[in-house]
């Protein structure tokens, strides 16, 4: 059960109780009931007073003012028992509610509501106008309404200082994410300024050695034992930054990465969710560079995602095509092309545009000529940047 419908439950409950000893105090009679009237009405009014309060959290104000005029407005009309469990407690029920739940200026018009009553009740009722009566409805009447907006107060200062708590504690964490972000950032610059610089070391040392590979061997032993005690050093130090910038629990860290080779098994996890898949290869088949090798793979890899995600399509065909300037990725699916071009199509997109990008290539993608969605991919074998 919510608790909305426990609050329901509750208040149903205590509605109830409070008719229950309204009626119980008139019948019987409980000697707290004074003066004379109407059994009927009295009765009628006690249950209409006591069951409205089963709306005390849900319209505050307007339980309360049935419940704090509904007695004076009978007792205009005709004389009534004057009750406690039947009349007065209701009444202080329904203040309370209208100044612990009311919000705005609804518990100012309730605590209104509430002196307008008592001073009817003062004026107009005999019985109820001796000065301990007087005293003592007025005394309840102020406590009660001040308890209430004393526990609203409360609540809303503690939702406020939650709320403030929540705000700083998602802005820190906020910060250290972007401390981490602008770290690792930091460490990827350096990590291009190592690598490139022994990288750099090493071509400057091989063009030298093989200026004099013949006239001098043991200059080129040595520039050669300096070529690989600089690549050590690179490779060392690009192991423990990328250790570094690797998330955690990442899998495969020591796995080589996929390339060209692999793309069947993309294609065989496309079949296997029902894709009907068609693979094409065009031209002489060239070697790739291992990044160029990543980078076709990670495109058809990410096409294909896309296709799954929001093409709704049915059959797709791969196409790769070799010629001398490079090589050409095409995927092409037969859904919903057109729609798909106009919504969100993912992110993607645009990772296949940077790592195109990064080796000197272009992506193009659009609705295909007659149905479906296609992502043009053209990566040529030098140029990388």
């Amino acid at each position: 059960m919510s608790a909305a419908s426990r609050r329901s439950v509750l208040d149903g409950a205590l509605a109830a109780a409070v008719v229950a000893a309204g009626l119980a105090e008139l019948l019987v009679p409980f000697a707290s009931v004074q003066g004379s009237g109407s059994r009927a009405v009295t009765s009628a009014a006690v249950v209409v007073v006591g069951g409205v309060l089963c709306l005390r959290r849900v319209a505050p104000l307007a339980t309360a003012a049935v419940a704090l005029l509904a007695w004076p407005a009978l007792f205009s009309l005709t004389p009534l028992y004057v009750l406690f469990w039947g009349q007065f407690v209701p009444m202080a029920i329904a203040l309370f509610s209208v100044a612990r739940h009311g919000r705005g200026r609804a518990p100012y018009a309730g605590a209104a509501l509430g002196a307008a009553a008592l001073l009817f009740f003062d004026l107009r009722v005999d019985a109820l106008q001796g000065a301990s009566e007087i005293v003592f409805h007025w005394a309840v009447f102020a406590l009660t309404w001040s308890a209430g907006r004393a526990l609203a107060v409360h609540e809303r200062r503690s939702l406020l200082h939650l709320q403030r708590a929540v705000d700083a504690e998602v802005s820190a964490a906020s910060a250290v994410l972007q401390a981490i972000v602008d770290e690792r950032t930091r460490i990827a610059r350096e990590l291009h300024d190592v690598v490139a610089h022994a990288v750099s070391s090493i071509v400057v040392q091989a063009g030298a050695a093989e200026q004099v590979v013949e006239s001098d061997p043991a200059y080129v032993r040595a520039r050669l034992e300096t070529i690989r005690t600089s690549g050590s050093e690179a490779l060392e130090e690009m192991r423990r930054v990328v250790a570094i910038l690797r998330q955690e629990g990442d899998a495969g860290a020591l796995a080589p990465q996929p390339g060209v080779g692999l793309i069947p098994g993309l294609l065989a996890e496309a079949r296997a969710q029902g894709l009907d898949v068609e693979w094409v290869t065009e031209g002489e088949v060239v070697p790739l560079s291992p990044g160029l090798d990543l980078a076709v793979y990670r495109i058809v890899q990410e096409a294909l995602t896309n296709v799954r995600r929001h093409a709704h399509a049915t059959r797709v065909l791969v196409r790769l095509a070799y010629d001398a300037r490079g090589v050409r990725v095409d995927v092409s699916d037969d859904g919903c092309g057109s729609s798909a071009s106009t919504g969100p199509r993912g992110h993607g997109l645009v990772g296949m545009t940077e790592r195109a990008a990064l080796y000197g290539g272009t992506v193009r993608s659009g609705p295909a000529a007659d149905r479906g969605f296609v992502v043009i991919a053209e990566l040529p074998l030098t140029g990388a940047r």
